[in-house]
């Protein structure tokens, strides 16, 4: 197989491919979560459900106080990866693109640089992340072979699309094919592992956040 060919095997049937299974999995999930269902509160609601679901959603981005005093590192370097892969899934050109020529709709992108820039500091931050886990007794001993796993396809997501945008593989065609196959193995694993609170994280948030807003309360 050519490196065309392997590029062209990645863009078509293993992309297609992974997006069903991608949308299977992250449906069979919300299903789950929305067949638990929820006794009905018959007590008369003092405040918004709606408003108090959308302001934790809004609220819990902040970093909670305790949590930080508790473990810095983690809150800040946690941080600068998230918004470090978000900037690089969703605001370099050639992503916002294939969205466009996937799902038709786009919107502004960053200049190359500037994610390339966020990309590489997003791979020091994951590789912090990854040495400050395996330093910590506690960290390691907790960790299972899942949280490996996640952190593993969402760097080599990263690292390949890195290398293939500054040419670091040859030819080129074989570089965006590993790079999109790596990003193929990471909507398969998504939807099956930790790496779902993508989606369930904000459902969550919300059912929270509406539950004490009815009762007047912040969550």
């Amino acid at each position: 197989m050519t490196a065309m060919e392997f590029l062209m095997l990645t863009k078509g049937p293993l992309f297609q491919a992974a997006l069903a299974v991608f949308a299977l999995g992250v449906l069979v999930r919300l299903v789950e979560i929305f067949a638990l269902g929820r006794a009905h509160n018959y007590a008369a609601p003092r405040g918004s459900a709606v408003a108090g679901g959308l302001r934790t959603m809004y609220k819990r981005f902040e970093p909670d106080p305790g949590t930080f005093k508790a473990a810095p590192f983690d809150v800040v370097v946690g941080m600068v990866w998230h918004i470090g892969f978000i900037i690089a899934l969703l605001l370099f050109i050639p992503h916002v693109e294939l969205i466009k020529s996937t799902f038709g709709i786009a919107w502004p992108a960053l200049p190359n640089p500037v994610v390339d820039a966020v990309t590489a500091i997003t791979l020091l931050g994951l590789i912090a992340a990854l040495v400050h886990r395996l330093a910590q007794p506690v960290k390691r001993f907790l960790s299972t072979p899942e949280d490996y796993l996640i952190w593993g396809v969402t760097f080599l997501v990263m690292l390949t699309g890195w290398l293939a945008y500054h040419r670091m593989i040859n030819p080129y065609p074989l570089a965006l094919g590993i790079h999109i196959l790596a990003a193929e193995i990471f909507l398969v694993v998504l939807p099956f592992t930790k790496l779902s609170h993508i989606f369930t994280a904000f459902v969550a948030r919300y059912y929270n956040g509406a539950i004490f807003g009815r009762k007047g309360v912040q969550s």
